[in-house]
C-alpha cells in the first residue's frame, strides 16, 4: 500500500485543527512525525486523500504527496515510528515495477 506525506499549515497557529486530526486518525494507518506532519499508509491517490482531508480543514494549508522509497531523517524520532516507516517503504520498493525498482535508501543523520 503506498504511503503518503501530509502536511499541513495552520491559518490561525494559535488552535490546533483537531478535525484535521481525528480525519487522519479514523481512516488512515498513520505516524505523526512532526508537529504538523503525518506520514500515512493509504489505499487512495494523494488528490483523494487531498479531498477527504482538504474538506475538513477549509482555511488551511494541506499538502499530501506519495513517498518513493527514499528517506533520510536525523535521529531523535521514535523508534517504532521509523521502524514503520522502514517496513511500509521497504514494501513499496519491493513491489516496484523493475524499471523503476531501487535499492531502498534509508539514512538516519546526528546533528
Amino acid at each position: 500500500m503506498p504511503v503518503y506525506i501530509v502536511g499541513y499549515g495552520l491559518t490561525n497557529p494559535d488552535r490546533d485543527n483537531p478535525h484535521l486530526s481525528e480525519a487522519k486518525k479514523g481512516k488512515y494507518r498513520y505516524w505523526r512525525m512532526l508537529e504538523f506532519t503525518w506520514i500515512i499508509d493509504a489505499s487512495e491517490s494523494a488528490p483523494q486523500i487531498y479531498d477527504y482531508l482538504e474538506n475538513i480543514s477549509q482555511n488551511d494549508k494541506l499538502f499530501v504527496c506519495k513517498l518513493a522509497g527514499d528517506a533520510a531523517l536525523a535521529d531523535g524520532f521514535s523508534e517504532e515510528g521509523t521502524d514503520w516507516l522502514e517496513r511500509i517503504l521497504e514494501t513499496f520498493a519491493s513491489s516496484a515495477p523493475k524499471s523503476r525498482s531501487a535499492k531502498l535508501n534509508f539514512r538516519f543523520t546526528e546533528f
